[in-house]
């Protein structure tokens, strides 16, 4: 009974039409929408489902960015699991300059800040929604990002405090899905879909990951999973930017803080970020022209 009533209450939420006067309500108290300076869009990577690869996307398609001629940072918005130090090489503490704004350091040429590079490496951040807002707004609005053309934040699985405090703060271009081919992985990124749409906010397009990998001798493509990615972005009317391949070398390349992209530069991982890269801009592009 209880979960029909929480089912039912969610389906109208999300599908009722919210009024001048209701939306002038809700906006009571929040922080006013406001550019970041010096940076021309935002660009999420979000999924919804946990492990499905937001974080080496958000990497590979950053450098990915960078390597294309663009001034390019990288948020990490997981302020309980920050994998970008890691996975980008970055562990020392940032500095600040006069105005005690966070100077983000760089690496392969691209802005990196994240929560684990304020912390002891091995400690846990154990907090409570407000200190996660106060710490996602340091990140955020506390740093000195500009001049960037493209700042990419990588957000935690869920629809929760992060992405609505993303959402609520800065103006947002776009949002990037992260999804496995499977059912299960593609369920919950609908959802997360679902919020974006519910808030205003244009999704961009799926990458699909990790759903084939490409034979060492012959090149043959070999699918992993039963494929159902078609149907889910039909229904989220999305399409798919990227499809990028399993590789046995990612694992070593995160481990080792050098993205895929720079390490195997000519493979049809660093080609698939590539042309998802330029997907990318060119969806930003489309964006800009629509809002002059």
């Amino acid at each position: 009974m209880l979960k029909t009533v929480l089912i039912n209450t969610s389906k109208r939420l999300l599908s009722s039409k919210v009024t001048p006067h209701q939306e002038a309500l809700m906006a009571r108290g929040l922080p006013k929408k406001q550019p970041l300076p010096g940076v021309t869009n935002i660009v999420i990577v979000a999924s919804g489902k946990g492990g499905v690869g937001k974080s080496t996307v958000a990497v590979n398609l950053a450098v990915s960015l960078a390597n294309l001629g663009k001034r390019v940072g990288l948020l990490d918005g997981d302020i309980f699991g920050p994998s970008i130090p890691l996975m980008m090489n970055v562990h020392e503490e940032p500095l600040v300059d006069e105005k005690n704004l966070i100077i983000p350091p760089i690496n392969y040429g691209v802005k990196c800040l994240s929560m684990g590079m304020l912390t002891h490496q091995g400690d846990a951040v154990i907090w409570r929604g407000p200190l996660v807002m106060s710490a996602l707004q340091r990140l955020l609005k506390g740093a000195l990002w500009g001049p960037l053309d493209v700042l990419i934040v990588d957000t935690p699985p869920g629809t929760g405090d992060v992405h609505l405090s993303l959402a609520q703060n800065v103006p947002i271009s776009g949002v990037l899905l992260v999804s496995t081919p499977q059912t299960a992985a593609l369920e919950v990124t609908q959802r997360g879909a679902q919020m974006y749409k519910t808030l205003g906010i244009p999704i961009f397009g799926l990458a699909e990951n990790m759903g084939h990998a490409i034979c060492g001798n012959c090149q043959h493509k070999m699918e992993i999973f039963k494929n159902t990615t078609q149907k889910y972005t039909k229904e989220m009317g999305t399409k798919v930017l990227a499809t990028i391949p399993l590789d046995g070398n990612i694992t070593d390349c995160c481990d080792n803080g050098i993205p895929m992209v720079l390490k195997y530069k000519d493979s049809e991982y660093a080609k698939s970020f590539k042309s998802l890269a330029m997907n990318i801009l060119e969806k930003l592009k489309v964006t800009e022209e629509e809002n002059t």
